[in-house]
């Protein structure tokens, strides 16, 4: 069996380093490329086609998060960053996050597993994301919301796999607040509330409030972008 290609996706370069010479003593892996953030590893792993990509999290440009939709088309994407918020956990696998692993919590065995196991369709996490995605499942399980508000959350949820902050920006936007009343209610910058319109926009496939509002209330189906 030929090694398994790695791709490495983390701005600091000393962690990259450090991980390219962890992989290299696995005779069953190889790095074949690393980039510094989300856009660079979206056009190497075109370019490459790694069997597996580890992705950091919080980079500059464009993120982990934003760019693992895009990249979970392309090859299985294993988390690997120092973020363990349980809103990080939970989104990253939403958008197709084949594990999570925080740095501090693995042995390099564990590592060399993991990638394996990623490649293979089989989750893995470290201790603080498991621990993490089981207390946001326990704090979902104890809301009780209006059932069809409830019913449609799930629906959205499901399919465009947007954070917690990104619901909220986008309940908002459909309550008919612009930029200025958001970023007050959020306690927020506008720019913030920009950049999070942004990405709802993106996973959403919408280019406009009205089409994201048609789409979040229900009223549009997934996949069909309106025009205007």
């Amino acid at each position: 069996m030929p090694p398994l290609r790695v791709l490495i996706a983390d701005d600091n370069p000393v962690v990259r380093a450090g991980l390219a010479a962890l992989l290299a003593t696995a005779e069953d892996l190889e790095v074949t490329a690393q980039a510094a953030d989300g856009r660079e590893a979206l056009n190497l792993t075109r370019l490459h086609r790694p069997d597996v990509v580890l992705l950091d999290v919080r980079m500059p440009g464009v993120d982990g998060i934003s760019a693992l939709p895009h990249l979970v088309r392309l090859a299985p994407v294993l988390m690997l960053t120092y973020s363990q918020e349980a809103e990080v956990v939970r989104e990253a696998l939403l958008l197709g996050a084949g594990g999570y692993l925080v740095h501090g919590e693995f042995t390099p065995d564990d590592l060399i597993r993991a990638i394996h196991d990623t490649q293979a369709g089989r989750a893995h996490f470290t201790p603080t994301a498991a621990n993490a995605l089981l207390a946001e499942l326990r704090a979902s399980s104890q809301t009780q919301p209006v059932v069809a508000q409830s019913s449609q959350r799930l629906v959205n949820h499901m399919a465009y796999g947007l954070s917690s902050r990104e619901e909220e920006v986008m309940d908002l936007i459909a309550s008919g607040m612009n930029n200025q009343q958001i970023a007050a209610a959020c306690f927020i910058s506008e720019k913030t509330v920009k950049n999070h319109i942004n990405r709802i926009f993106a996973k959403l496939q919408t280019t406009t409030r009205s089409e994201a509002i048609a789409r979040w209330l229900g009223t549009a189906r997934p996949g069909v972008t309106g025009h205007g």
